[in-house]
């Protein structure tokens, strides 16, 4: 009987059960009197929700982090943001490789799908590299942040902003403190702030480029002709995204939610809200102003998101450009999809479609259940579900004000959003032995 229950336990659900554990860990903690500052305990479905999005580094809030959050609860939030960013699999190899012991074959396959890696070997000096360069990366971006953070709140608090928000930005999560100059106000008071918002944007990047790419420039430079096309792919998506995006939004918004700014103060917020949408939550401009046309631009890129093996969500960059050049193999009658003179697999192409039309297909069944249950409007309703899905957390403002109905179906958006539409296919399918068959095939109109 036991045999039977591992061999249905895949490394897919795996995973998922160990999300699962520790987001309802994490809404324990959060719901205990000494959580919030008042003393009181919370709901258990809005704790629930904050610790879902923590994990998941989504960033949506029922309530503003630094007002309603004891220090402990403030804690705990952090402490499931870096695990649901580094992913709960690196966490525990971690652990493992500091006590000494001994990581089996099937925990390194676990680490493998858990990072979106491509291989078993060098699973361990990997783990490695994530941890310590983790601890770089946001340590620097500590460093940074806390020349401008110490000056306005002192040493100490200006220190543990710093660590917060480098921690936050790093994974791609979005929580913020800024509660305590006026509350769920993200970094709009830090909109002309130079290293506040390079340090910010640096930080999401990186985290969103995903830990292949770090290994793959690691160990070859800047020689970017000696890259794997998996590298080559999510730089280059990622520098158009960036560019494009930026570009476009201060097109749509120079007259809108930027009126009145100086040009270059403009530009350095067109920069900061095309990065922050693939995946990170934090905004520099109100939200609530921004244009239809800018509104849509931001739910596009929060669907796309950041890039497999990384601490962002979404469908991811090379999802999104392999459908993209499917899309143009396809008008040009193309049997395989060639980029940079490789040839990208037929099943990888496959997988890219599947999962753009889970995500949408959850784009559409959600932002319908929650208008169905809300008054709010539609445009309003899809940022906030796209928002979800994409594990970005920026919102127009309506997550509070929401049902616990609508509030269930965000967190199972976040959590897939997470997850990865993939890893979430393969958890939900039950796998059969079936005899391969070749039926005859038969054409059908399509277009």
């Amino acid at each position: 009987m036991t045999h039977r229950v591992r061999l249905h336990l895949t490394y897919a659900r795996m995973i998922v059960l160990g999300f699962l554990t520790i987001v309802l860990l994490g809404g324990i903690l959060l719901s205990l009197p000494i959580a919030s500052k008042a003393g009181v305990w919370t709901p258990f479905g809005n704790a629930l929700f904050t610790s879902v999005s923590a994990t998941c580094v989504t960033g949506l809030v029922v309530y503003d982090t630094y007002t309603y959050w004891s220090l402990f609860g403030q804690i705990v939030i952090l402490l499931l943001i870096q695990i649901g960013g580094l992913g709960f699999m690196t966490m525990f190899c971690s652990l493992s490789i500091i006590l000494k012991r001994r990581i089996s074959i099937s925990e390194r396959r676990l680490m493998m799908q858990s990072t979106g890696t491509m291989q078993i070997g060098g699973m361990v000096r990997m783990v490695r590299h994530i941890v310590i360069g983790t601890a770089c990366i946001e340590g620097l971006g500590a460093i940074f942040l806390a020349t401008r953070f110490c000056p306005i709140l002192g040493v100490g608090r200006g220190i543990y902003y710093a660590i917060f928000h480098s921690v936050s930005a790093f994974c791609n999560a979005g929580f913020d403190l800024m509660g305590t100059f006026e509350t769920f106000s993200s970094l709009t008071l830090f909109s002309a702030d130079v290293v506040v918002n390079v340090v910010i944007m640096l930080l999401i990047v990186i985290g969103g480029v995903g830990f292949w790419v770090w290994e793959e420039i690691w160990y070859k430079g800047i020689h970017f002709r000696r890259y794997d096309l998996h590298a080559k792919l999510v730089l280059c998506t990622t520098a158009v995204l960036i560019f494009g995006g930026a570009l476009l939004f201060f097109i749509f918004e120079y007259d809108h939610s930027m009126k009145g700014m100086p040009l270059g103060h403009q530009i350095l917020a067109s920069f900061f809200q095309s990065v922050t949408p693939r995946t990170a939550g934090f905004n520099t401009v109100s939200l609530s102003q921004l244009s239809g046309a800018g509104i849509l631009l931001m739910t596009a890129l929060m669907l796309i998101g950041g890039s497999p093996g990384s601490t962002a969500g979404g469908i991811k960059t090379t999802t999104f450009t392999t459908g993209i050049l499917g899309v143009l193999a396809a008008a040009r009658q193309d049997n395989s999809v060639n980029v940079f003179r490789r040839r990208i697999d037929n099943n990888t192409v496959r997988q890219a479609f599947a999962i753009s039309t889970v995500y949408l297909l959850a784009l559409v069944l959600g932002t319908m259940a929650i208008c169905s249950m809300e008054s709010f409007s539609l445009q309003s309703v899809l940022f906030e579900v796209a928002s979800a899905a994409g594990t970005v957390g920026l919102t127009v403002g309506i997550t509070p004000m929401l049902g616990l109905g609508s509030k269930i179906i965000l967190m199972v958006l976040m959590f897939g959003g997470r997850i990865g539409g993939l890893s979430l296919m393969l958890a939900v399918a039950q796998r059969q032995n079936v005899v391969p068959i070749n039926r005859p095939a038969e054409k059908i109109m399509i277009g």
